[in-house]
């Protein structure tokens, strides 16, 4: 399955999303901020197929998140997470660099489903996995 990076500062729905997305059979990976998960990404050279983040968090917010993983890794699908309607706005201007913003709150079955679609994207097809995976 895919390799996910979790970036999330509540542990709470962290720890939800970890465990339902490795009950699909996912490789996890979790951040508790944006400058954690941007450390991970580039020990690991950005070698995972998505990064699900949430927007609103202390030190990098998931935006700046978003734009410093693009910048590194363009190829790098990333899926975005809020509670608030503003901050769903201010992601609309990364539209071309982002799969798309999950509401919270959301159920199991519903992010579970993001990530599925958000992994079947075009730039998420089996070529690219394995390019990031093998390099």
């Amino acid at each position: 399955m895919a390799r996910i990076l979790i970036a999330e500062d509540d542990a709470g729905i962290r720890l939800l999303v970890t465990r339902a997305l490795r009950m699909e059979g996912h490789d996890v990976t979790m951040a508790e901020d944006g400058e954690m998960a941007i450390d991970i990404l580039a020990e690991r050279n950005g070698a995972f197929d998505l990064v699900l983040s949430d927007i609103r968090m202390p030190a990098m917010t998931g935006i700046e998140l978003a734009h410093a993983s693009h910048a590194a890794f363009p190829d790098l699908p990333i899926l975005l997470m809020t509670g608030y309607a503003e901050q769903r706005e201010a992601a609309d201007d990364l539209a071309a660099i982002i799969i798309g913003v999950v509401d919270k709150p959301f159920t199991v079955a519903e992010i579970r489903s993001r990530v599925a679609e958000a992994l079947r994207a075009p730039q998420c097809d089996d070529d690219v996995l394995l390019m990031r995976r093998y390099g």
